[in-house]
């Protein structure tokens, strides 16, 4: 299956990766975050409740 990602607009170097999750309620949330490719950039977008945030770190879970 390909897949066209697009380019990290911070960096141009590495490509935006999209990351899921699940909801409180169990749900699946598609496109939580995008997260740059390139370790050396560290870009990210995510959405929590609404609100977008820009350049936070991205954390394994420990659940």
């Amino acid at each position: 299956m390909d897949q066209d990602y697009p380019q990290c607009q911070k960096c141009n170097t590495g490509l935006l990766l999209p990351l899921s999750d699940y909801g409180r309620e169990g749900a699946s949330i598609l496109y939580k975050a995008w997260v740059c490719l390139n370790p050396e950039c560290g870009f990210s977008i995510r959405i929590d409740n609404g609100d977008v945030s820009l350049g936070r770190g991205i954390e394994q879970s420990s659940r």
